[in-house]
């Protein structure tokens, strides 16, 4: 009998794109999921701390989620549906206006993208310059807002641009809050090339903000510079676009990140865990008199992910008819950001609600940092535009326990690579 090395090429290498990313950073094979654990192919258990990038707020297969998607499947239910009416969509609909829209007060009308972030994203950006007449969006410094042409052409990671092979045009990039020290006052510089004839920037139809900034490096936009840019947008005819994809679904805190600012965006779009078990799903929200679209202006083939319905109205059923969600992220907001203070890093941990980034001084020791972690039983990932901060997304399921287990993982990967 041939024995076979252990250093024989596995079918993911020699079969699968050498675009592959995450795989790299934790070299093993998952097999199982539940809650905030992930457990690979020999059993070996992994505290979860990624969220399938924010996808999974609630855990892996949720049994408040997973019981009447079985239902479902069982009883024949609509799987694809492109944008028919199902009872699945209705009852999604009727579930988000209710437990959503109502309670906010907030006005807008559904629309399904295609299921992924960038397609509501792109969505969002059409919708805009339809309704405007002009070409322009605004995004900021160290934005993501997606891999497609539109969406990176909001983007500002270089790396991520140089994909795009092509020129990424009709953008403009702002400082994001705190870019510039707190040394200019906000939007000064923004003010200043609307107002003048011979700046070359050309009036806006939009612009488009993550209230915090998570691939750019869990930046964290203060709820005073948000309501100042929702007023800038207003008093300078600019429709306002918050990107809530990955800090939405109650991400911060809140259902919709930009409810602690006290403000209502034009468009909204979500995206991540809006299905709430990592289904994909998409949806771009904007005010009723914004509502242009003529019928298959923009579509895709699998914007009616039936299941998905499913699974997001037993999220909202489950978890947003009340605050107990709520309340309890903001609690341990509190716990994980003191652990992160006596970590004595290079800079403050800065977050807010479950979503928090630990900086660096440079990458290597942030991925470091997470290789370690990982060695230890911890899935934690790299953000920021060099990859130097160590950015934590757990469940908002996540139990009192876990969540200092894996605020002690951290910490011993830390000191471990000091």
């Amino acid at each position: 009998m041939t024995l076979i090395a252990d250093t024989e090429p596995t079918v993911f290498e020699t079969v699968e794109s050498e675009v592959r990313s995450y795989c790299r950073a934790w070299p093993t094979v998952f097999e199982r999921a539940t809650g905030s654990r992930l457990f690979d192919e020999h059993g070996r258990p992994f505290l979860d701390f990624f969220a399938g990038a924010g996808s999974l707020n609630y855990g892996h297969n949720n049994p408040a989620l997973k019981r009447p998607l079985l239902d479902y499947l069982g009883s024949d239910g609509i799987t694809h549906g492109l944008d028919m009416s199902t009872t699945a969509k209705r009852r999604f609909l009727e579930t988000f206006r209710s437990a959503v829209l109502e309670p906010r007060g907030l006005p807008y009308k559904v629309m399904f993208p295609g299921p992924t972030g960038t397609n509501a994203v792109e969505a969002a950006l059409k919708l805009a310059r339809k309704v405007t007449g002009r070409k322009t969006v605004v995004s900021f410094t160290n934005a993501f807002h997606g891999m497609s042409l539109g969406s990176l052409a909001l983007t500002g990671n270089a790396g991520k641009r140089a994909g795009a092979g092509v020129p990424l045009t009709h953008t403009t990039q702002m400082p994001f809050d705190h870019y510039l020290g707190g040394v200019t006052p906000d939007f000064l510089w923004f003010e200043r090339l609307l107002e003048d004839s011979g700046s070359g920037l050309d009036h806006p139809a939009a612009v488009i903000v993550e209230t915090v900034q998570g691939e750019g490096g869990v930046n964290v936009a203060r709820a005073e510079w948000l309501r100042g840019l929702a007023d800038l947008c207003r008093r300078r005819d600019m429709l306002l676009i918050v990107d809530d994809i990955q800090m939405g679904c109650g991400r911060t805190g809140d259902f919709f990140s930009f409810e602690e600012a006290g403000i209502t965006p034009d468009i909204v779009t979500l995206s991540k865990s809006i299905s709430g078990y990592g289904l994909p799903m998409s949806l771009c929200l904007f005010r009723d008199e914004l509502d242009m679209w003529r019928p298959g202006e923009h579509n895709g083939t699998f914007r009616g992910n039936n299941p998905a319905f499913v699974t997001a109205t037993a999220a909202l059923e489950t978890y947003w008819r009340d605050g107990t969600l709520r309340d309890r992220t903001l609690r341990r907001a509190a716990t994980v950001e003191a652990a992160l203070a006596e970590l004595g890093t290079e800079a403050a941990p800065r977050g807010r609600g479950l979503v928090w980034g630990l900086e660096f001084e440079d990458g290597e020791r942030a991925a470091a940092v997470c290789r370690r972690a990982f060695e230890l039983g911890l899935l934690v990932e790299t953000s920021g535009p060099r990859d130097e901060v160590v950015k934590l997304l757990p469940p908002l399921t996540v139990t009192d326990d876990e969540l200092d287990e894996g605020l002690g993982i951290l910490a011993r990967a830390v000191r471990h690579t000091a």
